[in-house]
């Protein structure tokens, strides 16, 4: 059995809303990770697909909170049908594959990506990857569970979430505009996107 990551926010967010509320009490100590800029540069667009389907609807999209404590939405919720194939969204090794507060959670390491290294989240998800694969882009991670929550509303979903050590950011910033439907389609080296020119 795979030793579990110690407790971190990061990986329970997976697949759980986030965000404090009325009724919420304030976290004591450093146990929530703060929130980066949507816009930062230092995530490279490195995805080849989505983690879900061809293009899946946004239930709900990146709402950064203002604080660390405060309301918001760290990472996105994807429309997916229970049952639905998760794959990693780029090459890596999976750094936890278990269960977070009562959900399956996969996190991923993003190879070349630096120190510390950017960590993808998925859930909640039914595992078939194990902690220290390592996986190429688009290889299934699991199935996407069924919950019995209200969180995505009528439909199921995933949420998908990214992280540079302790830092949430937008995981839509992984993926190129031709992925996003805001460009054109262009055929890319195997070996990564081009050179900025």
């Amino acid at each position: 059995m795979p030793e579990a990551e110690p407790a971190d926010p990061s990986d329970a967010d997976a697949g759980l809303p986030s965000g404090g509320g009325a009724g919420t009490p304030a976290p004591t100590g450093p146990t929530t990770p703060p929130v980066a800029d949507p816009a930062d540069p230092a995530v490279p667009a490195l995805a080849r697909s989505w983690p879900v389907g061809i293009r899946p609807p946004v239930v709900r999209g990146w709402e950064p909170p203002a604080t660390a404590y405060s309301r918001g939405h760290r990472g996105v919720d994807l429309e997916a049908a229970p049952g639905a194939p998760v794959r990693a969204v780029a090459p890596g090794r999976v750094s936890f594959a278990g269960r977070v507060a009562g959900r399956g959670v996969v996190s991923v390491e993003l190879s070349g990506t630096g120190s510390p290294p950017l960590r993808t989240t998925y859930g909640p998800v039914r595992a078939s990857v194990h902690q220290g694969d390592e996986v190429l882009a688009g290889t299934v991670l699991g199935t996407v569970e069924a919950t019995r929550d209200a969180h995505c509303g009528p439909t199921s979903c995933l949420h998908w979430g990214l992280l540079r050590g302790a830092v949430y950011l937008n995981p839509l910033s992984l993926l190129p505009p031709w992925l996003l439907g805001l460009g054109p389609s262009r055929l890319l080296p195997l070996d990564g996107p081009p050179p900025e020119h």
